[in-house]
């Protein structure tokens, strides 16, 4: 396959949208008629049979879409209940659990000055976390997992950032601390008649 038609196949794989040729043309700076050429050689490669997915002219441009016999397969995968973004509170939690596993709800709890009880249960739905044992009090501890590791692109927790780096030095918290103090005299200042 030339190196256009690569280019041609991921561009259409990264869009959402159908491309035209014009726009293949542009993005990959190819004329025309060198567009048509590659897109010719996608349609014999993505022919019908011969891959999971199709090569389809639709909407005014061309985009790649999934053979048919994938279909009852691909409705069983998207069909699972997708999950929003991590709230505060879990990322919070799942912190805590990824600096200090194995660890128990009650010790996330005391550390974030909250019940963790909503946040633990919707990292173990999503699969973040695990359950890794009792504590000597009885307590279950809480693990992360491979999916936590691959979703954040860690190789293993050594590779989690150390959080020294961001604690301030005594200079910094002083600072701080005056900065804060101005901005909040400013802040009443501005209140006062």
């Amino acid at each position: 396959m030339s190196e256009l038609a690569r280019t041609i196949e991921a561009l259409l794989f990264l869009s959402s949208e159908p491309l035209s040729v014009a726009e293949l043309s542009a993005a990959s700076g190819a004329s025309d008629d060198v567009v048509e050429a590659a897109l010719a050689e996608l349609a014999e490669a993505f022919a019908p049979g011969r891959r999971g997915l199709l090569l389809r002219e639709v909407a005014g441009g061309y985009t790649l879409a999934s053979d048919p016999v994938a279909e009852d397969a691909a409705r069983e995968l998207l069909g699972r209940p997708r999950h929003g973004a991590l709230t505060p509170a879990q990322l919070e939690t799942l912190a805590i659990v990824a600096y200090l596993e194995p660890v128990s709800r009650p010790e996330i709890a005391r550390i974030r000055g909250v019940n963790a009880e909503s946040p633990v249960a919707s990292l173990l739905d999503r699969g973040l976390v695990s359950e890794s044992g009792r504590s000597e009090f009885g307590a279950v501890l809480y693990r992360t997992t491979a999916l936590f590791l691959k979703l954040f692109d860690l190789q293993s927790l050594e590779d989690l950032p150390d959080p020294a780096q961001w604690d301030p030095t005594p200079e910094q918290r002083s600072d701080l601390r005056e900065r804060l103090l101005a901005a909040g005299e400013a802040r009443a200042g501005a209140s006062s008649p």
